[in-house]
């Protein structure tokens, strides 16, 4: 079975993790069956690392994984948690949450929703804007201190954040939107700094939300999505989809397809970037086998070429999320946003506030 070390100072992952997020928040409710068979299916092909939040589903997608695991199955699942998303009651985000009292208390209610004594890896969702990082991490150190953590994560950082939180407690991993759509983190430093540091990393959307499929088609009526992902917003979608098509041809010369491809480019990165998982999102159990089947696919260093020069970085069309999102990005902010902010602006509709699937993951 191969297995990475998730950073310098992490446990030994699978290089795919499972993301659960679907799983209770979704376009559409999910089969419930379905979804356990897939936490079991990926438990017993080896993959180790469950990424889960407590506002995914309003504390639903931890009972669910809670039901999943089997007598034995918590030895081997590493738990990683993430919180600081706030919702209302009618499941809106109305903000983001770090002062240490609420750690605590988030943790507690998580521990019981999971039924677990301890969870492998906890993390803020977002950079809190009213609690300084070295308030949070310390928070989160001193429950490692009494055992209720075993390592720290972060989530949708920059480089000067990781280095603060880094100086108060040695980081696992950082969490990252991060796939051939989304190269930003290359860019403004951040797998630098994670490599430099000895810090993992955990890449979500590695799939872009669906796009790198291979199977998505431009829907006649609009995609509902295009209101929150820019990039699915008519006036991009037509750019984007050419841009998977280019990927076809040499998905198809390796007996695999888009969605394979594309997951195999980021687990590649390992070798010159450090520890990088790729996060799969969904909840039917196929998709398990056919995701790992990517990990087996060895590219070569004239593969990623070939598949960058198919897709470069800057092609993309559209911001990652639409505004009210992107300011909640601490990796995002700054004087000179990343290329692919710069590349076009975004043309979905904007609101006043955070939709209810805003904090969402979606690596499919």
């Amino acid at each position: 079975m191969q297995t990475r070390p998730l950073g310098a100072c992490g446990p030994q992952v699978h290089p795919l993790a499972l993301g659960c997020a679907g799983m209770s928040d979704h376009t559409a409710p999910a089969d419930e069956a379905d979804a356990i068979a897939t936490i079991r299916t990926a438990l017993d092909a080896g993959v180790t690392l469950l990424d889960t939040a407590d506002f995914y589903g309003m504390g639903h997608n931890e009972d669910l994984i809670r039901r999943a695991l089997r007598a034995g199955d918590r030895e081997k699942a590493l738990l990683s948690v993430k919180f600081g998303g706030l919702r209302g009651p009618d499941g809106s985000f109305i903000g983001i949450e770090g002062r240490p009292a609420h750690v605590k208390n988030a943790l507690a209610y998580s521990l019981r929703r999971l039924d677990t004594d301890h969870v492998d890896i906890y993390r803020s969702a977002r950079l809190a804007p009213d609690a300084p990082i070295e308030d949070t991490i310390g928070a989160i150190s001193e429950l490692v201190q009494a055992g209720y953590v075993r390592h720290i994560g972060l989530s949708e950082v920059g480089p000067e954040t990781i280095r603060r939180a880094h100086a108060v407690h040695p980081i696992c991993d950082v969490q990252i939107e991060y796939s051939l759509f989304s190269r930003d983190p290359e860019a403004d430093g951040t797998l630098d700094t994670c490599r430099e540091l000895g810090i993992g990393v955990t890449a979500y959307g590695v799939l872009a939300h669906g796009l790198l499929t291979g199977t998505y088609r431009q829907p006649a009526g609009g995609d509902p999505r295009a209101h929150w992902l820019p990039r699915f917003h008519p006036d991009n979608l037509a750019t984007n989809l050419t841009l998977v098509e280019r990927l076809r041809p040499l998905a198809d010369a390796r007996g695999i397809s888009v969605a394979q491809l594309a997951t195999a480019w980021v687990v590649a990165q390992s070798r010159e970037r450090g520890t990088i998982v790729a996060i799969l999102g969904t909840r039917r159990p196929h998709r398990v086998a056919e995701a790992l089947a990517a990990t087996d696919v060895a590219l070569t260093d004239a593969d990623l070429r070939t598949i960058d020069e198919a897709v470069p970085a800057d092609a993309v069309a559209g911001t990652r999320y639409a505004a009210p999102l992107m300011a909640l990005l601490d990796n995002e902010r700054g004087p000179n946003p990343p290329a692919s902010a710069r590349n076009r602006p975004p043309t979905a509709g904007r609101t006043s506030r955070l939709p209810r699937h805003g904090l969402r993951r979606h690596a499919r």
